[in-house]
Order: structure tokens, then C-alpha cells, then sequence
């Protein structure tokens, strides 16, 4: 008899099933290599292990709802030779979320901005942190949809949850009440301190405690040149608090 027969309905039980998609494989190998009992249970483990962090990253992929699969490696920094590489490739460390720090990308349409705010959602998501991906647009909808039902507070406290935020295509036009009170902070746990439209959009990173309360963000964004990459780092590596600037989408 199959010995993966009897097997089955007990590694069911013990959620374990997936060992028997590599379970015959595993068998033969054991049996021409002459492994060890232990040598041949190890590797059972190993794919089990290696199975369940796949789907891991498989559904936190689908969660994050990007756009397309951007990732850095698709990046051309030859085409843009004015982005800071070295800065980029830091923030791919994920040493931003572990600081709570925010993260600004600003620049003319077609610098690369929203591949670059994918790609470094990708690596986060690889790195094992969940990443919620949106537009500005679709962001401030949902808090809105979320609002007429009364779930407003708890969609809120949902997004701040989420250790990595990402909001494209911020500044691309004002914004009106209360869709500014929703990204500028007027209650607690809002993300609050973006700033305004500078006559380029911009893609927000934003790394959330996990405490449960949105970070509030000290470092203003850089404007203006191509591309650019502003983490707003201080002494010590910190986020430094900016002077103060105009609300979004509200005149200075």
C-alpha cells in the first residue's frame, strides 16, 4: 500500500498536507541517496518551511494590490541618472520601516515615481511586512465609502495598522474638505504632515507604527529635481522635524 495514503488524512489533521507534494520525490531521493531517517525528515520539514513562506508572500503580494509587479531590479536608473542609486538601494533595505521614518519620491510625470514606490513595496513584502498600496484617489474613496457607513474610525485604525502605506500620485490636485483632514491629521492616528502640491506629484511611503496608530511623519519632501529620493534624516539617523509647511492642498 501507498504509503502517502495513509499518511494523508493524518498530516490533514496535523496541517501538515503539503509534505505530500514532495512526499514521493522525497522517498526515491532518500532511497537512491541512503539518507538517514533524520536526513530524510529534515528535508520534508525544509519544503514544508519553504511552502508555507511562499504562500506567505503570496498573499501579502495580492494584499498589497500593486499596479503591476514593479520591482528594483526593473528599474532604469541609466535612464535616470540624477536618482541617488546608493539611497535607493538603502531604503530597499527596509531600514525606513524599522525607524517608522517616511518616505517622499516627487518629481515631473514619467520619472519613475510610482515604479520605484512599487518596487521598494516589493522588497518590503519580501523582507515579510505587509504593504497596502493606493492612489491618493482610491485612498481618500475608501475613507469616504468607509465614512457613510460609520466604519470610518475602523477603516482608519486598519490602514495604520499596515507597516508600510504607499500613496501614489499625491499633490496632483487639491484637496477639499474633508478629504484634507483625512491626510492631514485632524484626528488621532491620521497621517498628517505630507506636504502640499509643489508643482509635481509624489509618491509617499509611509511606514506606520505598529502599535496601531499611523506614524506622524517630521521630514518634508524634496521637490522640484527628477526623480528624487528625500528620507529626512537627522542626527543619529532620525527623522528630523521640518519647518513648518502649508497643508495639503492648501495655500501657503
Amino acid at each position: 500500500m501507498n504509503p502517502a495514503t495513509e499518511l494523508a488524512p493524518q498530516l490533514k489533521q496535523l496541517r501538515l498536507s503539503g509534505i505530500l507534494d514532495s512526499l514521493d520525490a522525497r522517498n526515491r531521493q532518500a532511497i537512491d541517496a541512503k539518507l538517514a531517517y533524520t536526513e530524510f525528515l529534515a528535508l520534508l520539514i525544509q519544503d514544508e518551511v519553504a511552502r508555507r513562506e511562499q504562500k506567505k508572500f503570496a498573499t501579502r503580494l495580492r494584499r498589497a494590490a500593486f499596479r503591476a509587479t514593479k520591482t528594483l531590479e526593473g528599474f532604469e536608473f541609466d535612464r535616470l541618472p540624477s536618482t541617488n542609486r546608493a539611497l535607493v538601494h538603502d531604503l530597499a533595505t527596509g531600514r525606513y520601516i524599522d525607524e517608522r521614518a517616511p518616505v517622499l519620491i516627487v518629481g515631473p510625470c514619467g520619472t519613475g515615481k510610482s515604479h520605484l514606490a512599487q518596487a521598494l513595496g516589493h522588497c518590503a513584502v519580501r523582507q515579510g511586512h505587509d504593504v497596502v498600496f493606493a492612489s491618493c484617489s482610491q485612498l481618500l474613496a475608501s475613507l469616504n465609502a468607509a465614512r457613510a457607513t460609520g466604519a470610518y474610525e475602523r477603516k482608519l485604525q486598519q490602514l495604520a495598522r499596515v507597516p508600510v502605506l504607499i500613496i501614489d500620485d499625491f499633490g496632483l490636485k487639491p484637496l477639499r474638505s474633508p478629504a484634507d483632514e483625512d491626510l492631514q491629521g485632524r484626528h488621532e492616528g491620521d497621517l498628517e504632515g505630507l506636504p502640499g502640491p509643489g508643482g509635481s506629484d509624489a509618491a509617499g511611503v509611509q511606514a506606520a507604527h505598529r502599535s496601531g496608530r499611523a506614524h506622524r511623519p517630521r521630514a518634508a519632501g524634496a521637490r522640484g529635481r527628477r526623480g528624487e529620493v528625500d528620507r529626512g534624516r537627522g542626527r543619529g539617523g532620525l527623522p528630523r522635524r521640518p519647518r513648518r509647511r502649508a497643508a495639503a492642498g492648501r495655500p501657503r
